[in-house]
């Protein structure tokens, strides 16, 4: 509320008539007569001043003309506007502006008959009345108002508090990977003829020809490439397998074993984990693991040298996948799993898990007892959500170390390289090259376990990779070129 709208407090002399003066010929000590009075809204008389003179009243359309004397001494007086019913206003006494031209001179007929007290005229050193009050919800604090802005504020403080929490560990450990990316890798730190690659499905349902076979063969020529991960599914929901989804499958392996020998072939197998999915396979159920067994057995009838499993989204911790394994080893000559990345940071899948729905790591025991149960692991070391190469390649290094950490030396330990180039949440491909990856494996392998024979690297996937990917692997890995 505007409070400067009141007269009172806000006075503004040049808005005021001036005061009529007194006719020359009337004597200054004439008692000048009462103003009407409005017998329906009686108003109290102002208090006598203390030296007994008579008050001035306050100006009104009726009332007697101000004494020139207390005009010139104290400036004009501001009076409240008539009201427009033309009723007596309510007495207020006269306010004078505060300031030095305010104070009135000394007068010279002081004492005289017909002199004027200045302060028992017109001032009034007592405080002026109240404004009215503040409306509801207001307050000299601000009330409801005030309370809300706090509240905002209080909110702010929390949310950044909030933010800095989450962002503190996330820089430390960005700040870790950045490190983890420096120095170099120990001599002879390159493969180990134990690498892999993914090959998409085009190579078992009759897309590809001899000569797709004889130019896959001449890539591979003095690679340290051993396996090749062919996809033969997907898995049905509830784990079986149409052999009808591999139809050229003894066709492939016979001509790998011919012009690539000592390559293995070995029929990739996956699907999709519920819970996580709805609609996705259920490893609970003992039946679907049941079929998933049967299915690696007809793989293996129909001429693959192992089964390579990538089931997910994977849980850490989940107990029917362990069964699963157990189930398979007796069935298949080789076992080969893609297994999930571990923790960064120490029970950072449960947290992710719980932030997201969808715990994306394993933790490094998890991993260390599916390692156990296998022939071979290969990590997905890729999608890692990091935005620069040496991010990426601190990463990588990281995974290595804690992947040979719990990786029995009897496993063959792969680390996944990027041979594909996407750009979405989760993967930058200006980050995640295959330099930073294999820079990345190198370190890793330097720092905890130089000398592991089991070890290389797998290239995910055949059809999306480029020269440049080729050549990277070749120079920084197979050191051919």
């Amino acid at each position: 509320m505007d409070r400067s709208a009141d007269p009172q407090k806000n006075p503004n002399p040049t808005d005021t008539p001036n005061p009529t003066p007194k006719p020359p010929d009337e004597p200054a000590s004439t008692p000048t007569p009462p103003a009407p009075t409005d017998t329906s809204e009686p108003h109290p008389p102002p208090p006598a001043p203390a030296d007994g003179q008579q008050p001035t009243p306050a100006a009104g359309p009726d009332s007697a003309p101000i004494s020139p004397a207390l005009a010139d001494a104290s400036g004009p007086l501001s009076a409240p506007p008539a009201p427009a019913d033309g009723r007596a206003p309510a007495y207020a006494p006269p306010v004078r502006p505060v300031g030095p031209e305010s104070v009135p001179a000394p007068s010279a007929s002081s004492g005289g008959p017909d002199s004027v007290d200045a302060s028992a005229a017109g001032t009034d050193d007592s405080e002026p009345p109240p404004g009215p009050p503040a409306p509801d919800g207001e307050s000299r604090a601000g009330g409801a108002g005030g309370k809300a802005r706090n509240w905002i504020r209080r909110a702010r403080r929390l949310a950044l508090a909030a933010i800095l929490l989450l962002l503190l560990p996330l820089l430390i450990a960005e700040t870790a990977l950045r490190i983890n990316y420096t120095g170099d890798p120990r001599p002879g730190t390159h493969t180990r003829s134990k690498d892999a690659i993914w090959l998409g499905h085009a190579w078992v349902d009759g897309r590809k020809t001899d000569a797709d076979v004889t130019a896959l063969a001449a890539r591979l020529a003095d690679t340290g490439i051993r396996d090749l991960y062919v996809h033969a599914g997907p898995l049905e929901h509830n784990g079986t397998l149409p052999k009808s989804a591999y139809p050229k499958a003894r066709w492939l392996i016979t001509a790998v074993h011919r012009k690539l020998p000592g390559v293995r072939v070995q029929a990739w197998l996956g699907d999709e984990l519920a819970p996580e999915k709805p609609d996705a396979m259920h490893l609970e159920r003992s039946a679907t693991r049941a079929a998933v067994v049967e299915s690696a057995r007809q793989v293996v009838a129909a001429g693959f040298d192992g089964v390579h499993f990538d089931l997910e989204p994977l849980h850490s911790g989940d107990r029917n996948y362990l069964a699963l394994l157990d189930a398979l080893r007796p069935v298949t000559p080789l076992l080969s799993v893609a297994a999930h990345q571990i923790d960064p940071l120490p029970a950072f899948h449960s947290f992710w898990g719980t932030v997201t729905g969808h715990p994306k790591w394993w933790s490094q025991e998890y991993f260390g007892q599916v390692a156990r149960r296998v022939d071979q692991i290969a990590v997905m070391s890729y999608d890692t959500m990091q935005p620069l190469q040496s991010l990426y390649g601190g990463y990588v290094a990281q995974q290595t170390s804690l992947a040979l950490q719990v990786t029995p030396p009897g496993t063959d330990l792969l680390m996944g390289l990027p041979f594909y180039h996407e750009n979405r949440f989760g993967h930058w491909a200006h980050a995640e090259t295959v330099p930073a990856a294999v820079r990345g494996v190198r370190l890793g392998l330097s720092r905890t376990d130089a000398d592991r024979a089991n070890f290389g690297v797998a290239l995910y996937v055949d059809f999306a990779a480029t020269e440049d990917d080729w050549t990277s692997y070749r120079k920084d890995w197979v050191r051919t070129s």
